[in-house]
C-alpha cells in the first residue's frame, strides 16, 4: 500500500488549507474494501497524534465510530473519493497550533467483534504517507 499527501504549506492563522492523500497498491480499493481512514499529526518535540479518523463507507455501527480529536472539533473535515482512492482533510480556522506534518493512514477494518477494546479506529491503521507540511503562521 502506498499513501503520498499533497496540500501542505504555509498559512496565515483563521486561514484554510485541503490536503489530499492519494492511496495507490491497495488490493481492494477505497470503492470497494472496508478500511479505516485518518489522518495524523506530529509537532516538533511531540508524538504523532490521531486527529480524525473514520471509516471509508461510513459504517454506521457504533464501534466504527468516527474519531475527532478534541483540538480540531468543529474545524477540520474528512472525506473521501473511492473513485479516486483518495482522501482529503479540510482545515478550516487553522491555528498557529496546528502548526504539524501532517500524515494519512489506513488499516484494513477489523470485524465488529474484533474492535472490543479497540479505543478508536484510528489505532487500527497501519500504513502511513510521508508527511506532508502545514504551517501556520500567526
Amino acid at each position: 500500500v502506498q499513501l503520498v499527501e499533497s496540500g501542505g504549506g504555509l498559512v496565515q492563522a483563521g486561514g484554510s488549507l485541503r490536503l489530499s492523500c492519494v492511496v495507490s497498491r491497495l488490493p481492494s480499493g477505497l470503492i470497494s474494501g472496508d478500511y479505516a481512514i485518518g489522518w495524523f499529526r506530529q509537532s516538533p518535540g511531540k508524538e504523532r497524534e490521531g486527529i480524525l479518523c473514520m471509516t471509508n463507507k461510513g459504517m454506521t455501527d457504533s464501534v466504527y465510530s468516527t474519531y475527532y480529536a478534541d483540538s480540531v472539533k468543529g474545524r477540520f473535515t474528512m472525506s473521501s473519493d473511492g473513485a479516486r482512492n483518495t482522501m482529503y482533510l479540510q482545515m478550516n480556522s487553522l491555528r498557529p497550533a496546528d502548526t504539524a506534518v501532517y500524515y494519512c493512514a489506513l488499516g484494513v477494518l477489523p470485524p465488529v467483534h474484533l474492535m472490543a477494546g479497540v479505543d478508536s479506529l484510528c489505532d487500527v491503521m497501519h500504513s502511513w504517507g510521508q508527511g506532508t507540511q502545514v504551517t501556520v503562521s500567526s
